[in-house]
């Protein structure tokens, strides 16, 4: 099985050090939930993963493959940003022909969510409508594992089921790592946790863990354990 191997990921900003000696490993088939508050470098790990990010050191490999950079992990790894990252002047269907291999078009275009939109440009769609887009486009795309920052950001709760479901559907044929802002999102839908705090990536064994770091309240763990 094809697996995901991050390792030693070391990385510093003006002296401060943001994220230090991490360690991450994904399996296909396997929805990594990555935990950590606002500034705590998040974004920073998945951006170094990807390859888009200058790092202090690391090391990534898939399989016996070693990723050196973004070209060397291209069509192996994917990474949906934060922001919209499409152009606004190309109408859906043009920007799903440009961005996936015909053999998975398909899927998107007759995808009930998207079929309303194909006629549209980028820029006449609403911010949840962007957002279903561009995922659908890095979930369909050739690589195996799939990096997912804030893919909940600014759509309906609706759209949001729809996403976690879809996620799910999608689980055995990749290999996912996703933050979002919304913890209880991540918390719900990952396989494993691990949690990112001072630099330091912590593998979380259970929710109690996450209570033990700091990173959620008494009042928070009990809320989240009755959903």
């Amino acid at each position: 099985m094809s697996v995901l191997h991050v390792d030693s990921i070391s990385k510093s900003y003006h002296g401060k050090v943001i994220l230090s000696d991490v360690f991450l490993a994904c399996k296909l088939g396997e929805i990594k939930g990555l935990l950590g508050r606002n500034g705590s470098g998040k974004s920073t790990l998945l951006k170094i993963i990807f390859g888009i990010e200058k790092s202090d050191f690391k090391f990534i490999k898939i399989g016996g493959r070693h990723i050196k950079n973004l070209s060397e992990g291209r069509g192996l790894i994917n990474y949906l940003p934060q922001e919209n990252f499409l152009p606004n002047s190309i109408r859906i269907k043009s920007l799903i022909a440009l961005f996936l291999e015909k053999e998975n078009r398909d899927v998107v275009l007759k995808n009930p969510h998207i079929v309303p939109l194909l006629d549209k440009k980028n820029q006449e769609l609403s911010g949840g409508e962007k957002r279903i887009v561009e995922i659908l486009l890095i979930i369909h795309s050739k690589a195996d594992f799939i990096l997912l920052d804030e893919p909940f950001n600014g759509v309906s709760p609706i759209v949001r089921d729809y996403i976690i479901d879809y996620l799910k559907s999608m689980k055995a044929k990749k290999g996912f790592i996703i933050t979002d802002h919304d913890y209880k999102n991540v918390i719900h839908l990952a396989d494993t946790l691990v949690c990112l705090q001072k630099g330091v990536l912590k593998a979380i064994a259970s929710h109690d863990d996450l209570l033990d770091l700091g990173y959620l309240t008494e009042a928070s763990l009990k809320a989240l354990k009755s959903i």
